[in-house]
């Protein structure tokens, strides 16, 4: 009787032993599966796009050349103050100064975040080298818009800014098309549209809408 009851109980606790035993087994399975498969991040599905910051060489470009080029605008608005007649030009220059001041900070934190050189001031500048930019004026031009006062600097000033807008113009334009930096690309945007305008307010102050007439 002893024997008998025995084998049943015994044969019990097997079978309980071999259940516990799947079910451990089942478990190891279940973990060993899920820290063998690495949780895909979303940056691993996301499609390829352009990271925020980063920028290429036409980028560098575009911020080294326009700083200069709105530095010597800067320095022929800063002319009609004394030397222009109308006071219209004068309000003008004014607004050249509002709107390029500012962006050439912008620029120079650019390239001092990309740890790219800043260009120097105008007095230390190489004009041999920014003359070759586009619209820009060399020294003799400048000495000329100096020299002039009342009406023939009203005249030479909206001359030569309408040839320095056109120059801006292309370089902005190479930007859009070359640069990946998203905050250059949106300046440049806005260079294009805004000097755009104001080539068209300058041929109106000027009394003509001939390019060829102005941009010499």
């Amino acid at each position: 009787m002893n024997i008998s009851r025995s084998l049943p109980r015994h044969a019990a606790v097997s079978a309980a032993t071999v259940v516990a035993a799947l079910v451990l087994a089942a478990c190891g399975s279940d973990d060993s599966s899920s820290a063998g498969t690495p949780t895909p991040t979303p940056t691993a599905s996301a499609p390829a796009s352009v990271p925020a910051g980063r920028h290429n060489q036409a980028d560098v470009t575009f911020a080294q050349q326009m700083i200069p080029h709105h530095r010597q605008a800067i320095a022929m608005a800063d002319m009609a103050e004394e030397r222009a007649s109308s006071s219209e030009v004068k309000a003008f220059a004014r607004k050249i100064q509002k709107e390029q001041k500012p962006e050439i900070q912008t620029m120079t934190a650019w390239l001092k975040t990309w740890g790219e050189q800043v260009p120097r001031g105008m007095e230390g500048m190489d004009h041999h080298k920014a003359s070759a930019m586009p619209g820009m004026m060399n020294d003799h031009d400048m000495h000329r818009l100096k020299g002039a006062s009342g009406n023939a600097f009203d005249t030479m000033f909206l001359t030569m800014m309408i040839k320095h807008h056109h120059g801006a113009i292309d370089m902005a334009k190479t930007e859009q098309q070359r640069g990946v930096y998203g905050p250059a690309k949106k300046m440049a945007a806005g260079i294009v549209t805004t000097q755009t305008a104001e080539i068209t307010q300058m041929r109106t102050m000027l009394g003509t809408s001939s390019p060829t007439a102005t941009t010499h």
